[in-house]
Parts: C-alpha cells; structure tokens; sequence
C-alpha cells in the first residue's frame, strides 16, 4: 500500500517546487493579461463566404501589425468573425478591414467595441470574487457535511489547485483572461467532488474503527480504496479534455490546457494532499491534548 500519509512531505513539496517556480515568474515578467483585463478592441465582420480562424489569422498576419495574441472566432455557419485584439486606432480598424476585403471582396461592419481599462479592472475584480466565494461555498458545504478541519483541508487542497493552474500559466507565459477564470471555477467544482470521495470513506471507517491511535492507517486504508474511483475518473475526464486541446482549435486551447493542468492538479491534491493534510492536522492536535 502507497504510504499516503508516511511521506506527505515529499508530497507537499513536489507542488511547492512548481508554485515557487511560478512566483518566480511572476516577478520577473508578471502575468500576460489578455484584453478582457486590459482593455482593447472588439470587431465583428461578415464575410461572403465561410472561413477558418486560421484564415483570418493568415490575414492578419499580412496587415503587418502585431496580432499575434488576437483571439478570432468563427460565427455561426462560419461567414461571420469575431477577432479581440489589443487597442487598435481608427487607421489601424481601416487597415485590418481593408486586408478582409481583399482577401473576401465584401465586407460586413458587424459591431466595433473598445473595451477601456475600467472595464478590465471591474472584471479583477469580479473574477477574484468569483473564485472566492467558490472556495468560501466550500467550506461551508465540507464543514457542515464533514468536520471543519475537513473543510479547511479541502479549501487548502483548491488552493493548491489554483496556484499550480495559475503557476504553469505563469511559466508558459500563457494568456489570462476570462476563459482562464471560467476553468479555474470548473477545476474547483471538480477537485473538490474526488476530495468529498475520500472524507466520505474516513468518516465511514472511522465508525468502524475509531479507536484514532491508528489513524495513519485508517486514512491510507481510505484514500486506498477510493483510488481506482479517482483514477478512472479522472482519466475519463482528461481524455475529453485532451481531445478538446488536440482537435478544438485555436479558440478554446488556452482554456483546455488550464483545464488539464487543473484536472491533473486537482486529482493529485484529492490524493496526496487533503488526506494527509488533515490527518497530520488531527495527530497534532492528539499530542497536544496529550501533552496538556
């Protein structure tokens, strides 16, 4: 049997490595924030005929400027575009549309939006709120099930989820933006289901069993048994997720790599961290009421 709890300190550093890594990062060159947070520029296009996401950024490409980072997304049956690029001035718009009717003939003047700064500092704003009361619902939910420590471990095992997503990004220098907040709340919804899994089973030994001398065993026995559960769910998950980044296109390939990295994480903290977090937590507590 894997000593899940004998050996959580190697368990605990192999995430701390990566969100040290991470930090690093982050003060070195910060987080590359996309235009949801920083403002920028919006256009809607109609085109005469279908088109790829991968046709428009070819012309693009040709205008000349830097919209390597613009977001373009088919419409529809494909004859509308929507492309979410950086600030661009009046004569850079014309110039972006004049490329569209050269390379489609007609063209469509949908919709042109300029998202301020402002607007970018109130979607920080909700997005932090949003992740917050996420892991405040929680605790609630895990503490009034289960027993507050509990509750505080699992708020700790989706904290570890959120740093290690947010740390790969940050090494990567992968795109943040409102997508990257929207996989963030999936992973917390998931993670925290295989986590309630395994204090489901220590509370049910612990009926069995609660003679807590033996509590080392109790929850390696649990984690144990509902290892090939987390695993086969897991894997399900990670191969759907996996065809969305290899086949989903350009689009949704940002949001599909946080997904597998949080997916990845998340199973990890389900098994190496909540468990052990809070068994260590409660042997603690033992001796110090031994020791008073």
């Amino acid at each position: 049997m894997i000593p899940f709890v004998e050996r959580r300190s190697l368990w605990f550093a192999i995430p701390l490595v990566i969100i040290a890594l991470g930090l690093g990062a982050f003060f070195i060159r910060g987080f590359v924030l996309g235009i949801d947070f920083t403002g920028g520029t919006i256009l809607e296009r109609g085109l005469p005929k279908a088109v790829t996401a991968q046709e428009i950024r070819e012309v693009l490409a040709g205008t000349g400027m830097d919209l390597s980072s613009a977001v373009v997304q088919p419409l529809g049956d494909g004859r509308e575009v929507l492309i979410r690029a950086h600030a661009l001035s009046s004569e850079e718009i014309k110039l972006l549309d004049d490329a569209l009717r050269q390379a489609y003939g007609e063209v469509q003047v949908r919709r042109t939006e300029l998202v301020g700064p402002t607007i970018g500092e109130e979607l920080v704003g909700q997005s932090l709120i949003a992740v917050l009361l996420g892991c405040l619902g929680v605790l609630a939910y895990v503490s009034v099930r289960f027993q507050p420590s509990q509750g505080v471990a699992a708020i700790i095992a989706l904290i570890h989820d959120v740093l290690v997503t947010v740390s790969v990004f940050l090494l990567l220098g992968k795109e943040v933006n409102g997508s990257f907040i929207a996989a963030l709340l999936t992973i917390i919804g998931y993670s925290i289901n295989n986590t309630i899994v395994v204090f489901d089973r220590v509370r049910e030994n612990l009926k069995f069993s609660p003679d807590r001398r033996d509590l080392v065993r109790l929850v390696n026995e649990s984690i144990y048994q509902t290892l090939g559960r987390t695993i086969n769910t897991s894997i399900t998950t990670l191969i759907a997720v996996l065809a969305l980044f290899l086949f989903g296109g350009t689009t949704i390939k940002d949001f599909t790599l946080a997904l597998l990295v949080g997916l990845v994480a998340g199973t990890y903290s389900s098994v190496f961290i909540a468990g052990p977090l809070w068994t260590a937590w409660r042997l603690q507590k033992d001796k110090d009421l031994a020791a008073a």
